[in-house]
């Protein structure tokens, strides 16, 4: 793989981390509290902060867009979420949320030419996504750009990431894995460590179950590590998901693209130093340091 899906998967670990800080930062919880959430677990405001672009969706909607959480956890927090805040004053709360954490980042930085520059590039990549198929992507391309250039840079990368968020969905489904087993496949090549997937609500007997289909493919050895088959399987998910990821950073162009992730390097290394987000997530991307 080379050119562009590289470039993708490169931008990504320049982005994914900047985008999180909405899920851990506590600013975020701040704002979540304020509005109503339950903030001593972080999945009332995880779903309401990611799926307040979709409007009020139910439980089926949210299912099928995030694919890999279990139907019966999003039940337990969709369509309740709506109770507490309304989807406009949950998107209301989630750029005051990011207002704050940037400029606690930031600092003085956060006004600076390299900041407008950075949104400007980030915009422009956003905004040649194709929606077809990414509805996650489309609905947060729906919202107003905020007038401040810190929050069309934030609001930009939500954008990229759940593009390339729906793409890998498609890539999944390509490799027929259901929500499950993608997961269970992920953690067979080292990705996380099993653990790390509690979050995600699936049981010990649903884990086990997709573990054994999964095994009966060849795709998996009785340990639950990842067949010669089952590292192949992964592998074209990924470069599937990367070549899917390339459209924005082709119209973007390497050298705009590269000059982006110059101008992101500060704001990535604060994210890091902060040590808001775990030092493993489920991306297979660690979380302690900067990507090379």
């Amino acid at each position: 793989m080379s050119g562009f899906p590289t470039l993708a998967r490169q931008m990504w670990h320049q982005i994914e981390p900047v985008h999180a800080t909405i899920y851990y930062s506590p600013e975020a919880f701040e704002e979540a509290e304020r509005l109503g959430y339950d903030v001593e677990s972080r999945w009332p405001s995880y779903f309401a902060w990611r799926t307040a672009p979709l409007g009020a969706a139910g439980p089926k909607l949210v299912a099928a867009t995030y694919y890999s959480f279990s139907p019966a956890m999003i039940a337990e927090y969709v369509p309740g979420v709506w109770a507490t805040a309304q989807p406009g004053q949950v998107l209301q709360a989630r750029l005051r949320a990011m207002d704050r954490t940037l400029r606690a980042l930031l600092g003085d930085r956060i006004a600076t030419p390299e900041i407008v520059e950075a949104a400007e590039l980030a915009v422009r990549a956003a905004e040649s996504v194709t929606v077809a198929h990414r509805p996650l992507a489309a609905a947060n391309l729906d919202l107003p750009w905020p007038e401040e250039p810190h929050l069309a840079l934030w609001q930009a990368y939500v954008v990229l990431r759940e593009h390339r968020g729906d793409g890998h969905l498609a890539a999944l489904a390509t490799a027929d894995l259901d929500a499950c087993e993608a997961l269970v496949s992920f953690a067979a090549v080292g990705a996380a460590p099993v653990g790390n997937f509690a979050g995600r609500g699936w049981t010990a007997e649903e884990w086990a179950a997709a573990h054994d289909r999964l095994a009966t493919r060849g795709l998996l050895d009785a340990d639950g590590a990842a067949t010669p088959a089952g590292r192949a399987l992964r592998d074209r998910v990924e470069r599937t998901t990367d070549e899917l990821a390339a459209g924005p950073w082709r119209a973007l162009g390497a050298e705009a693209a590269e000059r982006l992730a110059l101008l992101n390097r500060p704001l990535l290394g604060a994210v890091f130093e902060s040590g808001m987000l775990p030092a493993v997530s489920t991306l297979g991307i660690g979380s302690v340091r900067a990507p090379e």
